[in-house]
């Protein structure tokens, strides 16, 4: 069975996840262990950061960690998005072939600021859907605001907005606040895909914790929406 992990910082040297085509390549093989055969690699995309790396210079890195993944006879399918942080351009940014969509899909997987709410989130989403793209919002269950007033996620969630949790969270791996909401969006069938968000070697967390994360996630959401959860990431890739 295929799963997806849409969520992930393997691309070397762009952002603050893998430092090295080796490390890419380890991560690569730690989550092909433990079943993952389809790797979306999202670097983050912060207008006026040093993580603002173009598509053209991400599809160098991405090829070349093509050609070591056959080298190493590694069998795990590896993908381009960005996670990308919010901005009132990423139409056209997308447009003009700066950023990425996931697999250049019509899903955009976006990050928002941990502490302080954006007051035009609605105007953007907006924005975005009449471009015919599908907004996910990355790991909500980190956001401080959110945490605070899960009503602000339920508005959301009657918007249309889809959300994307990390696996850590089930297992308090960002702190307990964020482990009670993703435990709450669950329930509520609020989480529409899992990521690993995984960055280095140096927090492998989410290797090391899987089948113990897999287990509570479906002792909360049951089986049968677990499985709809990793369906919705294969379908990703399939631009469904």
């Amino acid at each position: 069975m295929n799963k997806t992990d849409i969520h992930s910082h393997i691309l070397f040297n762009v952002d603050d996840g893998s430092k090295s085509i080796k490390e890419s390549i380890c991560l690569l093989q730690k989550l092909k262990n433990i079943g993952f055969t389809d790797v979306i690699l999202t670097p983050h995309y912060i207008n006026g950061s040093s993580y603002n790396i173009s598509n053209d210079k991400k599809r160098e890195h991405f090829n070349i960690l093509k050609e070591e993944l056959i080298k190493n006879k590694l069998d795990i399918n590896i993908y381009l998005g960005n996670e990308i942080f919010i901005n009132n351009n990423i139409n056209n940014l997308i447009k003009e072939d700066v950023i990425s969509t996931l697999n250049n899909s019509k899903y955009v997987l976006v990050e928002l600021p941990f502490h302080n709410p954006i007051l035009n989130l609605d105007d953007i989403i907006y924005e975005l859907k009449y471009n015919n793209l599908i907004p996910i919002i990355a790991h909500p269950e980190r956001y401080t605001y959110f945490q605070k007033n899960y009503k602000e996620v339920d508005k959301l969630r009657e918007e249309g907005v889809l959300f994307q949790g990390n696996y850590l969270s089930i297992i308090g791996g960002y702190g307990s606040l964020s482990k009670k909401l993703f435990k709450y969006m669950l329930k509520n069938k609020y989480i529409d895909f899992l990521g690993t968000d995984i960055h280095s070697l140096n927090n492998l967390s989410v290797i090391d914790n899987y089948d113990k994360i897999i287990k509570k996630i479906k002792k909360v959401c049951g089986e049968e929406y677990y499985q709809l959860i990793i369906n919705n990431c294969n379908n990703v890739l399939k631009n469904i």
